[in-house]
This record gives structure tokens, C-alpha cells and sequence, in this order.
């Protein structure tokens, strides 16, 4: 073990145990990322598109039934453990919270080196965790919670570079796993809860040096700058906190974007553009190509950082090429990519949704119900809740079923009142008492049976194929299989799941050490196939479980403490 004097004057050490000579690393190109092997998991979500889909099908509804622990390890870390295992020609890296990067040996989970970056004891980590790692060349990217971008090689764990990308004192940090493409790696930031500004950056990727920002809330003068007043813009939110999409062809990245703040629309009215919505960037020069904002001048923390996934599919016997998002305002969006521009093709209600009064069929704008809108001063009962239909977990797509998996929390609704605040740089600038959100969950009084789902929907047709219900919350990302089968872990339970993807069935459960919320994945090594997430629960879901525990009867103590979890077949005797 040993520590560089250089990461501890910048606040960081690094712990190195490589056993892994430079040379066995095979390279990242933009090539594989366009179109990634079947036995690697290079990104956050498998490819470009976000589909969270692997073509393996080793492991499938017919003998999942049996899959077994392969090997397990613990990160030392609590909170939050949601980065997905990005594996490379079996090389392991995966983040945790704590700022930590390990790389391990994929098939055997022996640990090849571990860096650790040491953040200011003073800082405050409204969300702890991280989402993973982006690779490229022969270096792996990851953000940090005081807000920089570091690259490690990838097969010592030695720091390349790192810069800083934001100001942790004005409230930015980074939870996002980075989007790697074309020489640049692209990261956003989180924080509009602490009245940042959103943007999306691209940085060189061999020298960290920054190429181009684009800001999510416009400027005066600039083109959506008159939807805000006076200087709001300055602190008006909008970050980008779950990574981008890229589409190779037209050499566009969307990104979702989050909540306008403070969160009661009275104190900033307009659309609020671009918060809530999807962006569409050049990835040479980051100009914005297009937007589609899911709701206007937000009043219910519905973020919509989730990155819509880039789906062609069929309607009314046309292709489309499509972007399909399930929304955080619990509406199923699907739109159209254009060359220069967003359009909107149709959209329905997922869950229960009260809020809206209607959507222009034109536009994709929709109208509210003025009861269901919370003000200064004004408390409002709505559905679904501040914490949506779905929130930043992502769905999945199999383009072998064309069906679209989706993990839903449903029948929960939230009552909000707004109070008045003003701003300070660094500290919480929502406008709701912290206690009315952390006690704010409400089960519809018209359907008490269940809140968590994983749904499977037809998007040509727009109908609902199959729904999996859970007694209390689901906060499971997805992954899907050319095995059939779909992937997810969520509830409160501990358990790791294995659904029919044709059916909805649910074939194999496994109780882990904590809850899962983390994005599993699958790759493939000397013939044999993987499944790969990580276990340990805190950050929302967390919040929503005791938010549920201050209006139950019962209350759930779901254990602590992170550890990656891999699991394989047995071999044949």
C-alpha cells in the first residue's frame, strides 16, 4: 500500500495494489463504444442508445432458476451503492461512495488496485453515492463530490490528471458517471437543490483541459433566457446528474435535466426553460440543437435527468426515430430525433397522475390543474410524489421483445406547502421545510394494495404488456437480456430479482446483504456469463423508506454497508 504526497496535498490518496501489467489493458475506441462486444459492459448503460441490453443469453428464463453467488465483495462504504460494474475484457471498475474507484479481477473478484479521493471535511454531500465510471483509451473517468473530473489509468490506478469542474462551495458536486465520446469526456453536476446552475462540460480526454460548456439555464439575451426573471437564471437550478446518450450518426448527446429552483414556481415565473426537459447538444461544439420540456415552471421536484433512450420504433406504421422517456412527472414520453430539433410524438400517464389536465397533442404541452400546483404559502395534496413516477432509475429497452421495461412507483403522492427563502451560496435553497419532504409520502386512498412496479410496454401500440407489483417502494434499475429475462432489485427487501421479460414472471430472487439500488449489469468470460450489481442502500431510497415509516404502523430497518455482488451459473458436472 502506498500514498502519494501529491493526492494528499490536492485531498486524495490513492491505495494501488496492481498486479496488472500496462500492457493487458486493451484499449477503449470510440469504435467499441459505438458498438460494444456482446461479453464487455463498457458503459453506464451497455451502449450509446441506454438501452441497459445485453445480446447474451447464456443465462436464460429457462435455467435462471439456478444461478448462484460467483464471488462477493465489500466496498467499506455505507450510503448509497448505485454505480453499475463496467467490465472490460475482464477488468472489473466500479465506483462507491466515497469517492472510490476499484478495478478488480472480473471473474475471480480479486482487487488489482483502489483509489480513494478525500474531500473537505467541511463539505456538505447531500447525496453520497456515485454512479460509475466512464472509459476511454487507457485511462477510466470518474466525477467527485467536490465537483472534479479525475482520470486514473487503467491498469495501475494511477492518477492521470484531475480538474476541477465546478465550485463545491457554491453547492455543485458530481454523482454522475461521465459520457465518454469522440476524444472528450462529458460530465454535469448536481446541486439544484443548492440554486446552482446546470450545465453539461466536455473535457479532453488526454489532458482534462475544457472544451466547451453549455449551460442549462439561459442567460438574458439568449434564446429561452426571457423565460426567467430578472437574474434568477444565476441560481436557477436545472442540473444534470444521470449520464447523457449519444447518438453516433448525427453526433448529438441528450441529456435530462433537473428541477428549477427553488422549487415554488411563484418566485420565478415563466417556463423556466431549459429545467425539466431533454437537450440535445453537438458534441463537437456543444450548441444546442433542440429541447423538449416535459412541464413547465416545475412545482413538484420532478426532475427529468433521466436520459431519454434513443429508440426507433413504429407508429401508425411509421419508424421513428425515437427518444423514450418515462418521467420523473409520471407520464411515458416519446418523441422524435430531428436534425435540428426535438419533436413530440404521444405521451400517457405510467402511474397515477392528477396533475395534469390535459397535453397538446401538437406540442407535448400540458396543462395543470391549479389545486394540484403548490405555492408560498399554499399546501397542495398531488400524484405521484416529489420523489415521481420513476425517478432517476433507468429503464431498459430489449429490441428483441421491442418491449420497454420501466421501474415504477405507483399509487404514492406527495403534500408539499412552500415557505419563503432567500439564497446563500452553498447551503439548501428549496423553499419547503426539510421536514414536510422527508415526511411527505402519502398512499392514494383509492388503491392501497401496493406502490412498486416493473412494467413492460408495447410503445407501438402504447399498451401495457405486463406489470409486476411490490408491496412498498421500487427503486431498481433495470438490465435486459437476450436470455429473456430482465433484472432489477429496488424494494426494501434486499433482494436481487430475475423477471420473464416476455411474461412478467418472476423466475429467481436472491437476498443480499443491503437493498439494491444499484444498475446491474452482464458480461462474459472463458465461456461464461455474469450478472453483476451492487448492493447497499441509502441517499432516496433511504428517504422515501422513512418517509413511509412516519405514516406506517411498521417500521423497516433495511442493514447498511456496500458489496458487489456477481453471480453465474453452475458448471456442468
Amino acid at each position: 500500500m502506498k500514498k502519494s504526497s501529491k493526492h494528499l496535498a490536492f485531498g486524495a490518496s490513492m491505495l494501488a495494489l496492481s498486479i496488472l501489467p500496462a500492457t493487458a489493458y486493451d484499449s477503449v475506441t470510440d469504435a467499441r463504444l459505438a458498438s460494444p462486444e456482446p461479453q464487455n459492459w463498457l458503459q453506464f448503460r451497455g451502449n450509446y442508445a441506454g438501452w441497459g441490453y445485453s445480446p447474451l443469453a447464456r443465462i436464460n428464463a429457462k435455467n435462471v432458476s439456478k444461478l448462484s453467488v460467483a464471488w462477493v465483495y465489500s466496498t467499506g462504504q455505507l450510503e448509497g451503492h448505485q454505480s453499475p460494474p463496467i467490465v472490460n475484457n475482464g477488468l472489473m471498475f466500479v465506483t462507491s461512495p466515497g469517492n472510490q474507484v476499484i478495478a478488480l479481477d472480473a471473474k475471480t473478484g480479486a482487487e488489482l488496485w483502489r483509489y480513494q479521493h478525500q474531500v473537505p471535511e467541511e463539505l456538505m454531500q447531500l447525496h453520497p453515492t456515485n454512479r460509475g465510471v466512464a472509459l476511454y483509451g487507457d485511462k477510466v473517468y470518474f466525477g467527485t463530490t467536490d465537483a472534479k473530473l479525475i482520470a486514473l489509468d487503467a491498469a495501475t490506478g494511477k492518477e492521470a490528471w484531475q480538474v476541477p469542474v465546478a465550485d463545491w462551495k457554491s453547492g455543485y458536486y458530481i454523482t454522475l458517471a461521465p459520457l465518454a465520446a469522440e476524444g472528450k469526456i462529458l460530465v454535469g453536476s448536481s446541486g439544484g437543490e443548492l440554486g446552482v446552475r446546470g450545465f453539461v462540460a466536455a473535457f479532453d480526454a488526454s489532458t482534462g483541459k475544457e472544451a466547451w460548456r453549455t449551460f442549462t439555464i439561459p442567460a438574458p439575451g439568449e434564446p429561452g433566457g426571457d423565460s426567467w426573471p430578472a437574474d434568477s437564471y444565476q441560481r436557477g437550478g436545472g442540473s444534470t446528474w444521470v449520464s447523457g446518450s449519444y447518438d453516433p450518426k448525427t453526433r448529438t448527446t441528450y441529456w435530462g435535466t433537473g428541477n428549477a429552483a427553488p422549487w415554488m414556481p411563484d418566485t420565478r415565473p415563466g417556463d423556466n426553460l431549459y429545467a425539466n426537459s431533454v437537450i440535445a447538444l453537438d458534441i463537437e461544439t456543444g450548441k444546442l440543437k433542440g429541447f423538449h420540456q416535459y412541464h413547465q415552471a416545475d412545482a413538484w421536484d420532478w426532475d427529468e435527468v433521466s436520459t431519454p433512450m434513443l429508440i426507433d420504433y413504429q407508429r401508425e406504421g411509421k419508424t421513428i426515430s425515437g427518444l423514450v422517456h418515462a418521467g420523473r412527472d409520471g407520464y411515458l414520453w416519446l418523441l422524435e430525433r430531428k436534425p435540428e430539433s426535438i419533436g413530440y410524438v404521444a405521451s400517457w400517464p405510467f402511474v397515477r397522475q392528477d396533475v395534469f389536465t390535459s397535453v397538446d397533442p401538437k406540442s407535448g404541452r400540458p396543462t395543470y390543474d391549479p389545486s394540484k400546483t403548490p405555492g408560498t404559502g399554499k399546501t397542495v395534496h398531488f400524484c405521484p410524489s416529489l420523489w415521481g413516477g420513476k425517478d432517476w432509475v433507468p429503464e431498459a429497452y430489449n429490441p428483441q421483445t421491442k418491449l420497454l421495461y420501466v421501474p415504477a412507483n405507483n399509487n404514492l403522492c406527495s403534500e408539499l406547502t412552500g415557505e419563503k427563502v432567500s439564497y446563500k451560496a452553498g447551503k439548501l435553497y428549496i423553499g419547503v421545510a426539510l421536514s414536510n419532504i422527508l415526511t411527505n409520502v402519502r398512499m392514494d386512498d383509492k388503491a392501497l394494495d401496493h406502490v412498486g412496479e416493473v412494467q413492460a410496454w408495447d410503445l407501438s401500440t402504447g399498451k401495457q404488456v405486463w406489470t409486476h407489483k411490490y408491496k412498498e417502494m421500487n427503486w431498481g434499475p433495470l438490465l435486459t437480456t437476450g436470455g429473456d429475462l430482465v433484472f432489477g432489485g429496488g424494494t426494501n427487501d434486499r433482494k436481487f430479482h430475475a423477471f420473464n421479460a416476455k411474461t412478467g414472471d418472476m423466475l429467481w430472487d436472491f437476498p443480499t446483504n443491503s437493498g439494491v439500488t444499484g444498475v446491474p449489469s452482464t458480461f462474459e468470460i472463458d465461456g461464461e456469463q455474469y450478472v453483476a450489481v451492487q448492493s447497499g442502500w441509502g441517499v432516496d431510497a433511504q428517504r422515501m423508506q422513512g418517509a413511509f415509516d412516519a405514516v406506517l404502523p411498521h417500521k423497516t430497518v433495511v442493514p447498511q454497508g456496500g458489496a458487489i455482488w456477481v453471480f453465474k451459473l453452475p458448471k456442468q458436472g
